[in-house]
């Protein structure tokens, strides 16, 4: 019986031990295929499904405040409209440069007045005062001086109000947004984690006068 050792020819096997030079080309290739594939995922959703935001200032206190980490949702209303209690992101039409949060309070077509610390829509429901429950029941809604307290909109266009009525920069001073200008659906609070939010549209109250 033999005992001596053989030799392991790893050819033999389909196998043999790259050359380093080869490892590192198969190391740099392998992680050129996974920033491409990130890539191809990350960018459409980063720029075109959804975004993050900071928000900046105290205009939708007590339900936002400065600082929080916010995830908007650009496809809905690439699909759809804004609904009534929307909280959006748009372009600040007196310069596209900034970006404002604000909620969505009058929608086209009809007419918003704002009188008596109270806002009244008009549509072809009829006559409705609204009932803002996410608001602080003593807090009014008071119109600046020569600010927009009656003015019905148009087709492509939006009314939008700050939470922190008293201290808010809205379309009562610069006037009705255009659907364009709007960049999207605030849809999560992510940070801080205890106050981490899923939003929705607030239910109104039905109560009209025809």
């Amino acid at each position: 019986m033999d005992n001596s050792k053989q030799s392991l020819n790893l050819n033999d096997y389909g196998y043999s031990k790259p050359s380093r030079l080869r490892a590192v080309s198969l190391f740099v290739w392998e992680l050129a295929k996974v920033a491409i594939i990130s890539s191809a995922i990350i960018i459409p959703v980063r720029y075109f499904l959804i975004q993050p935001f900071y928000v900046k200032g105290a205009s939708m206190e007590p339900n936002f405040y400065d600082h929080e980490y916010l995830i908007v949702d650009e496809l809905s209303y690439r699909l759809g409209e804004p609904n009534r209690g929307d909280i959006v992101v748009f372009k600040y039409p007196r310069d596209p440069r900034q970006y404002f949060i604000k909620r969505v309070i009058g929608l086209p077509g009809e007419r918003v007045m704002i009188g008596d610390g109270q806002i009244t829509i008009v549509n072809k429901n009829g006559t409705t005062t609204l009932e803002e429950t996410y608001l602080p029941a003593e807090l009014l809604t008071e119109l600046p001086a020569k600010g927009y307290g009656d003015v019905t909109l148009a087709i492509d266009e939006y009314f939008l109000l700050g939470d922190n009525r008293n201290q808010s920069l809205d379309s009562r001073v610069f006037g009705p947004v255009k659907k364009d200008f709007i960049v999207g659906r605030t849809w999560i609070r992510g940070w801080p984690f205890d106050r981490l939010t899923v939003f929705s549209a607030p239910q109104y109250g039905t109560t009209t006068n025809k």
